[in-house]
């Protein structure tokens, strides 16, 4: 099948690759030309575990290509996704800008049958507006579909190539035999393909993105509980999620979520309910409560130091807002470092994906390392803000060489406190006894 995707962020470029690493010949648009001509070269843009491998086999293959001329994908696919962003508005709601852009171009270019796919994160009744906008000036038949992704970054490779389900929204038979077709090679093993109308499908998204903000939510709120009665998170967690009812995944307390989606989708989806008199009091909470956490820390931090953190110098370990990824947007990390250089701190910082983008919003107001050792020679104390797999077990004795004071501010929850206790070191984490 021809397929062209319009957008080549996290969720265009996987989209793109993953469908021509099933035998797909697809088309990539996107009008930044730098990007696309490092993309020809089979350089990725983005950090994501094993996209480069399927990257570089399917432009090898010539199954995988890239232009920034919109009129050649949309001559050239039979499907068109969109993966444009839909950036957050001040208000909160869900920019359509991009979507509604391309539509317009997309009722002007088409001559032929296409199915247009909604795989962006949108409000529900996105795919009547791009309908509407298409028709104004079509003149041949085409369906809008919503088909939302359910991509996480960091795993977005394997979950597109093994969906636990994929969700499509069309009222158009037709639509949904193509895209049938499209998606049977991926669920193979027997994972449902869901057919929905189209609003469903674009609420699903939403909807699934705020419950899991609201899980981990709920778990900080019980962390903080915890640090003020004595409780022990780590007990309470495994006790619920062995719960099958509760289940043991987003249990993990810390210093909030992060990223290009929950933040945003969770806003989007309380101001949709505005629009239309409905009160979210749940997603109003869980905005309020994710912004306090991102900063958690701050103050245990600050009382170490009798409150003066003026030329100290905070070993940071962890940028981006998860591992395995190099995308900082809404990351925690970046909520301390505001508040530790508005105190006067002194930072350095490690990441092993997200050094560049940081250096590109802080400039030389950081210091970088080229490992995570490096950045806590002579630091005043530690600060974990991302659970990079390489820092779960670091080596006490070189830490505490190290550092001037043996302190460790965790967001993660990354080490038993048992074993700090034993190591001598100073620990502070999230809803657990203090060492």
């Amino acid at each position: 099948m021809k397929i062209a995707v319009i957008g080549t962020g996290y969720v265009g470029l996987v989209t793109g690759t993953c469908l021509a690493e099933n035998g797909n010949d697809v088309l990539c648009v996107d009008i930044d030309k730098n990007k696309v001509k490092q993309m020809k070269a089979g350089i990725v843009p983005i950090y994501e575990p094993h996209l480069d491998v399927l990257f570089e086999r399917n432009i090898k293959a010539g199954r995988l290509n890239f232009t920034t001329n919109l009129k050649e994908g949309l001559d050239f696919g039979e499907v068109i996704f969109l993966a444009l962003p839909t950036p957050e508005n001040e208000d909160g709601s869900a920019d359509l800008k991009y979507v509604l852009g391309v539509a317009k171009e997309i009722g002007e270019y088409i001559t032929s049958y296409k199915v247009i796919v909604d795989k962006s994160t949108v409000p529900v009744g996105t795919a009547d507006l791009v309908k509407s906008t298409i028709e104004k000036s079509c003149k041949t038949d085409f369906d809008v579909v919503s088909n939302p992704e359910f991509l996480r970054e960091g795993f977005a490779v394997d979950d597109f190539l093994k969906p636990e389900r994929i969700v499509i929204g069309s009222s158009s038979e037709k639509a949904i035999e193509v895209m049938q077709m499209l998606y049977q090679p991926f669920v193979r093993s027997g994972n449902p393909i869901i057919i929905m109308d189209e609003k469903s499908a674009e609420l699903t998204k939403y909807a699934s993105n705020s419950f899991l903000a609201t899980k981990i939510t709920f778990m900080n709120e019980i962390a903080n509980y915890c640090q003020k009665v004595g409780a022990d998170v780590d007990k309470v967690r495994i006790g619920m999620g062995t719960d099958s009812r509760i289940g043991k995944r987003f249990l993990f307390p810390g210093i909030g979520y992060g990223g290009s989606c929950f933040p945003k989708d969770v806003k989007a989806l309380h101001k949709s309910g505005k629009d239309i008199n409905y009160d979210f009091k749940i997603l109003e909470a869980v905005v309020e409560v994710n912004e306090h956490q991102k900063t958690i820390l701050f103050p245990e931090v600050s009382t170490y130091f009798d409150d003066t953190l003026e030329g100290k110098t905070i070993a940071i370990w962890g940028l981006a807002f998860k591992p395995e990824t190099d995308d900082i947007r809404e990351a925690p990390a970046l909520y301390m470092i505001d508040k530790l250089l508005e105190a006067g701190a002194k930072l350095k910082a490690f990441d092993p994906e997200a050094m560049d983008n940081v250096k590109e919003k802080y400039g030389d107001k950081l210091q970088y390392g080229k490992d995570m050792y490096e950045v806590t020679e002579g630091a005043d104390a530690l600060l974990i803000c991302t659970e990079w797999s390489i820092f779960r077990t670091p080596n006490y004795n070189l830490l505490k060489s190290n550092l001037k004071n043996p302190v460790i501010f965790d967001g993660r929850n990354l080490y038993p406190t048992v074993e700090l206790a034993k190591q001598g070191i100073h620990y502070i984490s999230i809803g657990r006894q203090k060492v």
